[in-house]
């Protein structure tokens, strides 16, 4: 008979073997891996794990990585399949950096683990929250099924093992302000709970398996979220069935005690956020464990649950079974900057890319052009590029290398930085502040077209205390104080437009801005986002018309910051996002311009008359009418008209993106399900209730301009349906 323990024996189950081995721990040991960075237990063998991994937009903090759009630029893409086929790359780059560590030796490394704290899928309510850029966007339908691909793509298909595991965060009703977050207490509306700030994590739970979620640092409703019962037990756990681990954000559990005050102890904060259910600390706090058990707060079954519920994950993982067991072992390392990622990031940053505005300047014909004058403090710069939580690209190409590899030798491109993302340069030997200035100018009269790069970076936006790509001393600590773009970019903008040569204007950014001026003087605005490591290939592809652009903005591009509320309300029906904002936009969401043309017609819908349990189909047929092949997102919205309750003027209920050579057409079918119908009261309860419902149907949202939309309704019948809580 083998002298192997159980917890060795992979003919087991994984649950039999995690209680052989829990069984076999001390209460010290089961303490020792609740954090981080966990250490070895040599005599179990139980390598070293440190369980703080990055992967929002690429493997990031790790050397060389395929590194992908920021993810407010993936979500400008509309396109689910392309996010899960990214999160896949992404996952195999993760595989393959995690098994090379091992076979260096060197376990328990940071940012080589398989758990990785992503996707961020709050809801970007407000436009100055600096970590807005990390998210998908201010829409709760949108974020949940991009969220949903990101999370399936992440995690594998394989019916045994995870391929690495999602880390949806941050749980929850988090958006800002970053400098309030370690003290911060919100209270919403239960209808804006349901309806607005909880649906993406439901989604990524139940629909997308995420094995693992992150905890917010703030309170809500009076109790920090890495120690809430009503959102990590009665809400995660016994609403939508959650089987994983919960993980705190880093020093959460600091603030239950030292800044939220509502325990005296990080004994009794400890305590407090396992029973609750919070599996892990990222910090250092839960080895107070330890005299938490002495002092009666806690007893060790409540720890064995969290210590089940963590080293699942390991085995699911296959942490501790033979690599040739494990389909995902076998990743080799070279796949790490691979030609195919290389291709797959240029995609994505093509397919992110919105049109905002154009005259009839674009697609550039260089064939008609002499010289090209590249400005701005966002041309030549790979940093802002990479925006945050990113990995290091091998082969960035920056906007400006972009456009030379494109045009030259047949076009001389003249390049000056003018100035930096918020001030004028100071000019060598003594020639002042304004030499830039002169030079842009100087340029541009030279040019047959101008292109102005300019826009945002992590100097401006960003995670409170965040460093990635800022010199030190350079951060805003986070969140803006207005939308504008900065002045002494605005006021480079209007001497270069002052020149009198076409202009367009690059928008390289993570969060709107309003860009008034431009969008009355120039002819042509793009918006890049922070594009990763080939954004300049596809900037400049997009110019030059080898690539039709098709990207729509994710957020709503407001015309001032007086026309949202303030910064700290979270209530939605103060007219936040394109569900509740009645005012005229500078760029709604949804929106995004094209080279060709489309028409649509024929719209179907079927039954027009359903019971409340009952789905409908929806039909619509898209033509591309112009003379170039290109990409159309459709975008289907409902309105409720005759609610009991309040409910969003518009909310977003499909969307698929299509290609459609010039000539063509293609039906494209949407299926609305109950719950789609429903509406959530004042009370929370979400219900289906016969009435009245508008179905929109087009290439952008229904509002101020409805020209090239299809409209239908809806009656819906019979008794009212309760779905939950």
């Amino acid at each position: 008979m083998s002298d192997q323990p159980a917890y060795k024996n992979p003919a087991l189950s994984f649950e039999e073997r995690i209680n052989d081995l829990i069984a076999q721990m001390t209460l010290e040991e089961k303490i020792s891996q609740m954090v981080h960075q966990a250490p070895a237990i040599e005599r179990l063998d139980i390598p070293a794990y440190n369980w703080w991994n990055e992967c929002l937009h690429g493997v990031g903090r790790a050397g060389i990585a395929t590194v992908f759009p920021q993810a407010i630029g993936m979500a400008a893409t509309w396109n689910a399949d392309l996010i899960h086929e990214v999160a896949t790359a992404i996952s195999d780059e993760g595989r393959a950096k995690h098994h090379q560590a091992l076979r260096d030796g060197n376990h328990g490394q940071q940012y080589h683990g398989l758990t990785f704290w992503t996707p961020n899928i709050n809801i970007f309510r407000d436009p100055r929250w600096g970590r807005g850029q990390e998210t998908y966007g201010e829409c709760p339908y949108l974020t949940a099924w991009l969220g949903v691909a990101f999370v399936k793509g992440l995690q594998g298909d394989d019916p045994k093992y995870l391929k690495a595991i999602a880390t949806p965060k941050h749980y929850a009703v988090h958006s800002g302000p970053e400098h309030d977050r370690h003290h911060f207490d919100i209270d919403v509306s239960e209808r804006d709970l349901r309806d607005t700030y909880l649906p993406a994590f439901k989604a990524t739970v139940q629909e997308g398996a995420a094995y693992s979620v992150m905890s917010a640092y703030q309170r809500f409703r009076g109790e920090p979220c890495s120690s809430s019962t009503l959102l990590l037990q009665e809400i995660l756990r016994d609403e939508w069935g959650f089987e994983g681990y919960v993980v705190s954000d880093c020093g959460a559990i600091y603030d239950i005690f030292e800044n939220h005050k509502v325990v005296k102890t990080p004994e009794e904060a400890a305590a407090r956020a396992v029973k609750a259910g919070c599996e892990l600390n990222c910090g250092g706090i839960y080895p107070m464990l330890l005299d938490a058990v002495e002092q009666g707060l806690i007893d060790e079954a409540t720890i064995d649950q969290a210590l089940k519920r963590l080293f699942m994950a390991r085995f699911k993982l296959g942490m501790f079974d033979p690599p040739d067991m494990v389909p995902y072992a076998q990743i080799p390392h070279e796949v790490n900057d691979s030609s195919k990622h290389r291709e797959l990031a240029l995609r994505t940053a093509r397919e992110a890319m919105v049109l905002l505005k154009n005259d009839g300047l674009l697609p550039l014909d260089k064939s008609q052009l002499k010289t090209i004058a590249v400005i701005g403090p966002n041309a030549d710069s790979v940093e802002v590029m990479l925006g945050n939580y990113n990995g290091i690209p091998a082969q960035p190409v920056t906007p400006l290398a972009g456009i030379r590899k494109k045009v030259e030798p047949d076009v001389d491109v003249l390049y000056v930085k003018g100035c930096n993302i918020t001030s004028k340069i100071q000019a060598d030997r003594g020639h002042g502040y304004n030499e830039q200035f002169a030079s842009a100018v100087e340029i541009a009269r030279r040019a047959d077209v101008v292109i102005m790069v300019m826009g945002l970076s992590q100097v401006l936006e960003g995670e409170e205390g965040q460093r990635e790509g800022v010199e030190a001393g350079m951060s805003s600590q986070g969140d803006r104080r207005g939308l504008d773009l900065p002045s002494v970019q605005e006021e480079l903008l209007k001497m270069i437009h002052g020149v009198g040569k076409p202009v367009v204007l690059v928008l390289i950014n993570g969060s709107a801005i309003s860009v008034n001026w431009a969008d009355q003087h120039v002819p042509t605005i793009i918006e890049a986002w922070y594009p990763g490591q080939a954004g300049g290939t596809a900037l400049a592809d997009v110019l030059f018309g080898d690539y039709n652009p098709a990207g729509r903005l994710p957020i709503t591009f407001y015309k001032s910051v007086e026309q949202l509320p303030p910064f700290t309300d979270y209530d939605m029906a103060k007219g936040r996002t394109y569900r509740y904002f009645t005012d005229e936009a500078l760029y709604a969401f949804g929106h995004g311009l094209s080279y060709t043309q489309f028409a649509y017609s024929d719209l179907q819908i079927t039954p027009q008359q359903p019971r409340t349990s009952a789905s409908v189909e929806v039909a619509v047929t898209v033509k591309n009418t112009g003379d170039r092949a290109g990409d159309e997102v459709v975008q289907l919205y409902m309105r409720d008209v005759e609610a009991s309750a309040l409910v969003p003027v518009r909310q977003l209920a499909g969307f698929d993106r299509i290609h459609l050579p010039p000539g063509t057409a293609q039906t494209v079918r949407f299926t609305l399900k109950p719950e789609q119908f429903s509406l959530v009261t004042d009370s929370g309860q979400r219900l289906i209730e016969p009435g009245l419902f508008e179905i929109v149907v087009g290439g952008h949202q229904p509002g101020a301009d409805d020209a090239g939309l299809l409209v239908g309704q809806v009656e819906v019948i019979g008794e009212s349906l309760i779905l939950e809580p």
